[in-house]
């Protein structure tokens, strides 16, 4: 005979937050970690496309809020409309981000505020917001979608790569703080990857250079060892993993999914 705790999903009764959960890498986060049961906070700009979202996902009573995770009276309204849907978050996944590209020299000031609030400072104040209730519980998941640019340098993205850095150390430095309160905090590192960034970079290289989208992309598939670039659900379930019992020693790691571009 099956029993309730054989049918019970992994993550089932957490609450799980999701940063840039619209599209791309955050919408497939949004749908591993439903089918494992969590109940999810969708957190974005757009609450149109949230909504589409959450309304075909597992499951049922998922909520969606609205923020800019650069702005810190935002994070903390959206945190506090999260936690008042759906109770004290056990989870947190710091997907939204944004690339932009320039020589260095090029580099303005305002892009580079860019760059850093979204993908370093996003990350900080949502990673406050959301930890005392895991400090609390005793338990906590926080998972930092850096990049393999936070990992290596990359030419023409001197700002993205300096706030993926960030996003790496970050994590490291607070995986340790709170090693022993039954929390941990890792990032996942992709290589290319299939999504909107991906396409917005091809137009570019497109309008720059005159070459075709197909050679393009095969420019930039060129530095992952299998010659491809990464799918959204191979970085999704990297998170649904980290997410899990079994993950409970991966703490301060920055995985990369990359096809062995980084190792």
């Amino acid at each position: 005979m099956t029993t309730t705790d054989e049918l019970k999903k992994p993550l089932e009764g957490r609450h799980a937050l999701i940063t840039g959960a619209a599209r791309g890498i955050g919408a497939e986060i949004a749908r591993a970690l439903a089918s494992e049961g969590a109940r999810l906070s969708l957190l974005g700009r757009r609450r149109d496309a949230l909504q589409q979202l959450a309304d075909t996902l597992p499951g049922t009573g998922h909520a969606v809020v609205v923020a800019d995770v650069a702005d810190a009276e935002s994070v903390t309204a959206a945190f506090a409309q999260a936690r008042a849907a759906l109770g004290p978050i056990a989870i947190l996944v710091n997907n939204a981000g944004q690339a932009e590209s320039a020589p260095f020299h090029k580099t303005s000031l305002a892009l580079w505020q860019r760059m850093l609030g979204v993908n370093l400072t996003g990350s900080f104040l949502c990673a406050q917001a959301a930890l005392p209730d895991m400090l609390q519980a005793g338990w906590g998941r926080i998972v930092n979608i850096a990049s393999t640019a936070g990992q290596k340098g990359y030419p023409y993205v001197s700002a993205y790569v300096a706030a993926k850095h960030g996003v790496v150390g970050l994590t490291r430095a607070l995986a340790l703080e709170v090693a022993r309160k039954g929390v941990t905090v890792n990032a996942v590192c992709p290589g290319y990857t299939d999504t909107d960034i991906l396409q917005d970079s091809i137009a570019n290289v497109v309008a720059k250079t005159g070459r075709s989208a197909e050679e393009a992309l095969a420019e930039f598939s060129a530095g992952n060892p299998q010659q491809r670039v990464v799918q959204p659900a191979e970085v999704a379930d990297a998170v649904r993993w980290l997410c899990g019992a079994a993950a409970a020693s991966i703490n301060g790691q920055s995985i990369s999914v990359s096809g062995g571009e980084v190792m």
